[in-house]
């Protein structure tokens, strides 16, 4: 699979905790969004039971309709027996490539010899490894949420001069998946077990925010997933993603606002200038720092303006 000339945009798979209505009214206007690729399924925590694998592959066969290319997500973290069976099925789904986000699902799929897509959570830094991943059958790969502009541009090229040329995803937008844990962190929040958590976290449709002694939104607890407390946003800089070989950015889904962010990111792609306001998609703080080599929560464009 060769890198796109044009640079296209990916729906991620929703990380937070929806209602089933809420998913169904999520992707009917996803369907229309100018996104040529869906990623569905739960990724963070296998006690988010309202969605079953057949709710999963009938939203995909709809959007499938709708011209997407549909991705199913592997959960991140396995914990058990019953997540081994779960994933297997999954994997075994017979109609959608696999998002793999875990060594588990790397080895069942590459023993199937089935083609999928390596999320950010396997950490690929290197060509050795990328190739490594080629030979077993991975057909895409996403960068490190924490790898620089810089970083990656040199590791593109390190790549190509190799002969690899599996598309790379880079997360362009919503709060970065930082660490997952075998606690529950929003559980604890509401002094509840983990397994009697009575999916509080359905509660908080963007996350819990956490907040330092300054009132800064330094992180968003989602479960047992840690997120960055600000929304990264690289609308500024798809040009530059497309010049450096980079084949999709990855556009994660927020509760409200969403058709915003993929018409400007769309837009941007399509050489519009973005505004220059990056708070103006939606009410949340904006970060761009690791993109450009600096601490994660930085803000190139507030600090512009500052200066």
């Amino acid at each position: 699979m060769s890198i796109p000339e044009t640079l296209q945009l990916s729906l991620g798979p929703v990380l937070f905790y929806w209602t089933r209505e809420r998913y169904a009214n999520f992707y009917r206007e996803a369907a229309d969004w100018p996104v040529e690729i869906v990623y569905l399924g739960e990724s963070v925590c296998s006690r988010r039971r309202d969605m079953k694998l057949d709710d999963w592959l009938g939203l995909g066969r709809e959007l499938t309709q709708s011209g997407k290319q549909v991705v199913l997500s592997s959960q991140t973290l396995i914990e058990s027996e019953a997540d081994l069976r779960d994933l297997r099925k999954l994997c075994d789904n017979g109609e959608f490539s696999i998002e793999a986000n875990d060594q588990s699902a790397l080895h069942h799929l590459s023993a199937a010899r089935a083609p999928f897509i390596a999320g950010a959570a396997l950490n690929l830094y290197n060509p050795a490894t990328i190739g490594v991943m080629a030979r077993a059958g991975m057909q895409r790969w996403h960068a490190p949420v924490e790898m620089s502009r810089d970083d990656l541009a040199r590791l593109l090229a390190d790549c190509r001069a190799e002969g690899l040329d599996q598309p790379c995803e880079v997360f362009a937008y919503g709060h970065l998946p930082l660490a997952w844990s075998s606690r529950c962190f929003t559980a604890r929040r509401y002094r509840k077990p983990k397994d009697r958590c009575q999916f509080v976290c359905q509660k908080h449709p963007e996350g819990l925010p956490l907040r330092s002694q300054e009132s800064k939104e330094v992180f968003t607890l989602n479960g047992i997933q840690t997120l960055s407390g600000a929304c990264q946003d690289l609308r500024h800089e798809v040009g530059d993603m497309a010049d450096m070989g980079v084949g999709v950015a990855h556009l994660s889904p927020r509760a409200e606002g969403m058709a915003k962010v993929v018409a400007a990111f769309d837009a941007a792609r399509r050489g519009e200038q973005p505004t220059p306001d990056p708070l103006a998609l939606v009410d949340a703080d904006i970060c761009d720092g690791f993109w450009h080599g600096r601490p994660g929560m930085d803000n190139s464009h507030q600090k512009a303006a500052l200066s």
